[in-house]
């Protein structure tokens, strides 16, 4: 039998999970709005690809804000 593990509603999270929720929410927020705010400001010949796709990929949680950051941008170009 398969024991499937029920999400916990945020009634029955403790107030530490509740914080912990809250404060990776703000994170992945902060590193969103930045790397939007990056991609748009920066032109396109700094960035590695695609502005579109990486616009696109910083919507997927934590991962696509920090691979923009980490591989996205171009270095060293001014």
């Amino acid at each position: 039998m398969h024991s499937k593990k029920k999400k916990k509603s945020w009634k029955e999270m403790t107030p530490g999970q509740r914080v912990g929720v809250v404060v990776m929410g703000a994170g992945q927020m902060g590193l969103l709005v930045a790397a939007q705010r990056s991609i748009s400001k920066t032109p396109a010949a700094q960035i590695r690809g695609n502005k579109a796709l990486w616009r696109a990929a910083s919507f997927i949680n934590f991962f696509g804000p920090l691979s923009y950051f980490l591989f996205g941008r171009r270095r060293g170009t001014v």
